[in-house]
């Protein structure tokens, strides 16, 4: 059995493993436990009642949290001329076309985000083995293929986060900062939790949202109750 350092010791006291806590109190519990050296991002998990492994059962999406992720977003974009330009101008930290490609085949990925014009699809499109596992490829579904690049740039920047459900049936995502205040958080939460709950697949059945809870990077996990982030009733 692993044993737990002292300082771990001291951060799951008071925690109840086996309770759910309104999505208030357990903010509350997460950020007086992130006690880390560095700014902890807190992390929430929801696990799904369907089966990924199906198509009508995918989960994904993009959601645009009210107060960030407190994260820079390092943002590339395949784009050509003028629409290379805007994106430039937007912000951009990386924009290219058959350049970006190679860099990229050579397992140069220096960013988070990704976005294409849909002309550069074709060159995009041979890159799927590098940047699917990695949860880069861009896709229509989700705003990053796209000619309003200076929007997908914004929001990509402004605290836009993707999910996706992964082979377990859970979806994860950093919803903030310890730094940030509780109300934050909250908020962040509930907005994150209303937009999985949204993107509820035709073939899921039965209960949808099974658990909710929520983390700090170095922090112990804290079950939200579903009826606090409107998650109770998730079923068909």
């Amino acid at each position: 059995m692993t044993k737990m350092s002292k300082r771990f010791k001291k951060v799951v006291e008071g925690v109840d493993a086996n309770k759910a806590y309104s999505v208030e109190e357990a903010v509350k519990l997460i950020k007086s436990r992130a006690t880390a050296k560095f700014d902890e991002t807190i992390e929430l998990a929801i696990n799904l009642g369907v089966d990924p492994r199906h198509a009508d059962q995918m989960v994904r999406g993009v959601v645009a949290l009210p107060n960030g992720t407190g994260r820079t977003q390092r943002v590339a974009v395949f784009a050509k001329g003028p629409k290379a330009d805007e994106a430039r101008a937007a912000g951009a930290d990386i924009v290219g076309a058959e350049d970006l490609a190679e860099q990229v085949q050579k397992g140069e990925i220096n960013f988070d985000r990704c976005i294409a014009t849909p002309d550069m699809m074709g060159v995009v499109g041979r890159l799927g083995k590098v940047l699917g596992p990695r949860g880069l490829m861009p896709n229509p579904k989700v705003g990053t293929v796209t000619m309003d690049v200076a929007g997908a740039i914004k929001d990509a920047k402004g605290g836009a986060v993707e999910f996706r459900v992964e082979k377990a049936g859970i979806v994860q995502a950093g919803v903030g900062k310890a730094s940030f205040t509780e109300d934050a958080i909250v908020q962040n939460v509930k907005t994150f939790v209303d937009s999985v709950i949204k993107a509820r697949p035709q073939g899921a059945k039965g209960t949808y949202v099974k658990k909710v809870s929520i983390s700090s990077t170095m922090g112990p996990g804290v079950k939200i109750a579903l009826p606090s982030v409107g998650a109770a009733s998730a079923e068909a």
